[in-house]
């Protein structure tokens, strides 16, 4: 028997050049390509913005998903926010309210998917 994956992540918000605190993260899992997703459960980032208590990966999973809810995060930082052109002109204020990234895995690594968010933009990697 392997060692299953295992998922960490984190969000930097480099709207403000700060860890986003408080952001929802539901983690679901496949175990194949043409699987059904499972949803494991979830974890709300610290205010280092990590997730130090994401749930295990079953074993045999190939794919993962990482949902992370960044509406709310948005508009507690409406203040931050004001002077964005898309709030300015009367925009829906958040232009991403959800991110989903999706990945593959194999038993035993470790991934670490730090996500850096800001209200008209995100990007994602592989850390370690």
């Amino acid at each position: 028997m392997s060692t299953p994956a295992s998922v960490s992540t984190h969000i930097l918000d480099t709207s403000v050049g700060r860890p986003a605190q408080g952001v929802a993260v539901h983690l679901v899992a496949r175990a194949g390509r043409d699987a059904d997703w499972r949803a494991l459960g979830g974890s709300t980032t610290d205010a280092d913005g990590r997730c130090r208590d994401l749930p295990a990966l079953p074993e045999g999973t190939t794919h993962v998903r990482l949902d992370f809810a960044v509406e709310p995060h948005f508009q507690s930082q409406a203040d931050a926010q004001r002077d964005a052109p898309a709030n300015r002109d009367g925009g829906p204020g958040v232009f991403f309210p959800e991110v989903v990234i999706t990945f593959a895995v194999v038993p035993g690594e470790h991934y670490h998917v730090p996500l850096l968010l800001n209200p008209f933009g995100y990007s994602v990697y592989r850390g370690s």
